[in-house]
């Protein structure tokens, strides 16, 4: 392409279910906060899937007589999220490499996530130099903007 033209970006036709999300992240229940992967553009931008459900341990304690999904465990979802998109987009790199989070900045809650409520956590990579990927993050039900953040990961050996 002498012109300078990129490739059009195509989303994979595949979608990972919770046993493909589990191959690419360490994270196990209780603290395995996503359900699913797709619309993933590798090394670009995916959706996660959290189906929220009243078996949930933290809905023991926040809160009782109104069911909340806490806030923090929303950013973990999206970081999840961006996780497993960096370990999918990187092949055989899963299988010695770790995520870990970093940064959130401009964090913003806009509605509460209730039991009943499925998810969507539509993850974009902004910006990536050496190991340290930033992203943009924002969870939605039904189309709802329910929060969003930019926060940052790092790749490092296990």
């Amino acid at each position: 392409m002498s012109d300078g033209a990129k490739p059009a970006l195509v989303p994979v036709d595949e979608a990972l279910d919770v046993v493909k999300v589990m191959q690419l992240l360490p994270h196990r229940y209780p603290m395995l906060m996503i359900d699913g992967l797709r619309d993933i553009v590798p090394g670009i931008s995916a959706t996660g899937v959290k189906n929220v459900t009243m078996n949930e341990p933290f809905f023991q304690g926040h809160f009782p007589s109104r069911p909340v999904m806490p806030g923090v465990l929303i950013v973990e979802a999206m970081a999840q999220t961006s996780g497993a998109l960096i370990m999918y987009s990187s092949g055989d790199l899963a299988d010695s490499k770790l995520v870990y989070f970093m940064t959130i900045d401009k964090c913003r809650f806009r509605k509460p996530v209730v039991p009943g409520d499925t998810l969507l956590l539509h993850v974009s990579l902004i910006h990536k130099r050496g190991p340290v990927s930033k992203f943009h993050g924002e969870a939605r039900v039904n189309g709802q903007l329910m929060a969003e953040a930019d926060y940052s990961a790092m790749i490092a050996d296990k």
